[in-house]
């Protein structure tokens, strides 16, 4: 092994007790200073293979063979023990929500004490954690070191995670999906502390992700995975822009990009399911470049030209990228638009007194139209989404369907009013209930506000799954049995059953990979196009926004500073703002790997 390269995988196999794998044959190396992106959709293996090389696995799996060299050392020849004195110390982690990496009862400076004590006690000093801090661009004063991570925002709290995995300057740093659900400003400001820390600290990364576009602007090379197995390798750049494989096609082909405005195709088919793996080509049941030989004979990982490697019979077949423009629909010819707001403003009280978060909104929404609400966290976004649906009242202002001024509180609404008016929340958590099947809680909306018998409602519950590419078998099971792409696509078709007039999903896509998101996307706009649906779509990736909006609205603490049709407002914005979010959004067009865009 070269002395630059800090981690080392060879023949890896994560399977489970019963024998069916999860990662299988995975090898891979990492040099110091370098950053290796890994992609591909949910059920692909990243996060087992990201957790594997820790040498830990979740409950019901187990690592069958390998090895994994950390800095030189084998950890899978390790005891338990012994691991766990490499973990934080030679390898650290970094996941996806921060939370569960930092503990609510503690400071975060005793946090990032605890870390030092146990792994480097010689550097156990509150000078040590003011540098490390301020390596991820915090604060290092008293008074930020004794805040507890409720004080934090989601993007600080995600730096203090960081902080936290190269306290003790480890050799590699293993990222788990770090910036989703972050806002396109605090992800762009995480993504350059860890193209940062990668060059400044000489560590090796690795950067699990369902996102290219993100992974475009941060890694030097990027291995993508399917049904536990590496499909392709190479230089981000040149695995961007010549893709090899059909399957890294269809996922460049599902990514949104705000300098495009064009409709994202997800990849045909779904994902084989652990324990149906095929004799042949993992992928050979979606593939269109499929021939007979596919279907019986695995492809090896071969190196086909320098520096690429791809596991496929027909990759020379492989066609070139293209993708046309969305076609944008005419403005309906409603003189009253399906829904407005007048002047809401909207805010929380606190010790006798109302904070305002949203000041003088006024929004419209015109029948088959889809407006899109952007901006950073904390902007008021999502309360105006809780404002509509009546589930926060309004301080001031009006909400009107059809014409009709609505109640503030939903309970107040007639029951057609409600069903005229659904809302996806970003966390189907929010939703859902862990007590029921989610067929039934499907169904629950169509009878309940749409009359439905039952028999009937099961019947819609069996089409709105099968469009949200999601087997009917789904509905007899619980949402903790769900992943959680499935559980966000149960929600919309929950949403979708009651037949609303208007959808306003908060962030619906954040959660989703990149090809169920395009098939959601395309989805929504056959439903648009064929029932008259209006949208608000709130998000902060600028790219769905570009797939699904006809009109934008930019929100800065609580109040509108730029709208106007989603081309203008993103091609060439006219508030400093709005400019902000959109040179702060990752895009593939452009991108040439390891952080140029």
């Amino acid at each position: 092994m070269s002395e630059r390269v800090a981690i080392e995988v060879r023949d890896l196999r994560i399977e489970t007790r019963a024998g069916a794998a999860i990662v299988e044959g995975v090898d891979l190396a990492v040099e110091r200073g370098s950053i290796l992106g890994l992609v591909g959709e949910s059920g692909s293996g990243k996060s087992t293979l990201a957790l594997g090389l820790l040498g830990y696995c979740q409950a019901g799996l187990r690592i069958a063979r390998g090895a994994v060299h950390v800095d030189g050392t084998d950890l899978l020849a390790l005891t338990d023990a012994q691991v766990r004195s490499h973990r934080g110390r030679d390898i650290a982690y970094v996941p996806q929500d921060p939370q569960t990496a930092l503990s609510p009862a503690q400071r975060i400076g005793e946090q990032i004490h605890r870390i030092l004590r146990r792994h480097a006690p010689e550097r156990d000093t509150p000078e040590t954690v003011a540098l490390v801090l301020q390596r991820v661009g915090l604060p290092a004063d008293r008074d930020f070191v004794r805040r507890f991570p409720h004080q934090l925002s989601g993007g600080q709290q995600q730096r203090v995670a960081i902080a936290m995995a190269i306290a003790c300057e480890p050799a590699v740093v293993v990222f788990d999906e770090p910036t989703t659900g972050l806002d396109v400003v605090t992800q762009a400001r995480i993504l350059d502390e860890i193209r940062r820390l990668s060059g400044e600290s000489d560590v090796a990364m690795i950067y699990v992700s369902h996102d290219l576009a993100v992974v475009a602007e941060i890694a030097d090379r990027v291995a993508v995975m399917y049904g536990g197995r590496f499909l392709e390798e190479g230089a981000t750049a040149d695995v961007l822009q010549r893709p090899l494989h059909p399957y890294t096609a269809g996922l460049i082909d599902a990514i949104p990009d705000h300098r495009r405005f064009a409709m994202p195709r997800g990849v045909p088919g779904v994902a084989v399911a652990v324990g149906e793996r095929p004799a042949g080509c993992i992928f050979e049941a979606r593939c269109a470049l499929r021939v007979p030989n596919c279907a019986v004979e695995e492809p090896s990982l071969d190196v086909v030209l320098p520096g690429r490697a791809v596991r496929c019979f027909e990759w020379e077949r492989t066609p070139p990228l293209a993708r046309p423009e969305r076609v944008e629909p005419a403005l309906a010819g409603d003189a009253e638009p399906l829904l407005r707001i007048e002047a809401l403003s909207a805010g929380y009280s606190a010790g006798g007194s109302t904070r305002l978060v949203l000041r003088d909104i006024d929004l419209t929404v015109a029948r088959g139209r889809s407006v899109a609400l952007v901006g950073e966290s904390g902007s008021g976004k999502t309360t105006l989404a809780r404002c509509i649906i009546g589930l926060h009242p309004p301080a001031s202002g009006a909400i009107r369907l059809g014409g009709e001024d609505l109640a503030p509180r939903a309970r107040q609404r007639s029951l057609d009013a409600r069903r005229r008016i659904q809302l996806v929340f970003q966390n189907p958590y929010d939703s859902l209930n862990p007590r029921q099947p989610v067929g039934r809680q499907t169904a629950w909306p169509a009878r309940r506000l749409r009359g439905l018998s039952s028999t009937d409602a099961d019947g819609e519950t069996l089409r709105l799954l099968d469009l949200l590419r999601l087997p009917a078998r789904v509905a007899q099971r619980y949402p903790h049995e769900l992943s959680g792409g499935e559980r966000q696509r149960v929600a919309i078709a929950r949403a979708l059953a009651a037949a609303p007039d208007v959808l306003v999903c908060d962030e619906i896509t954040s959660a989703l990979d990149v090809s169920v998101q395009a098939a959601v996307l395309e989805l929504l706009a056959e439903l648009r196009s064929a029932l008259g649906l209006s949208m608000l779509f709130i998000s902060h990736d600028l790219g769905v926004v570009a797939a699904v909006a006809d009109d934008v609205l930019v929100l800065d603490r609580g109040e509108i500073c730029e709208a106007g049709p989603a081309r203008d407002v993103l091609t060439a914005p006219s508030a400093e703002y709005t400019r902000q979010l959109v040179e702060a959004a990752p895009a593939l067009e452009g991108s040439d790997g390891g952080g140029a865009s």
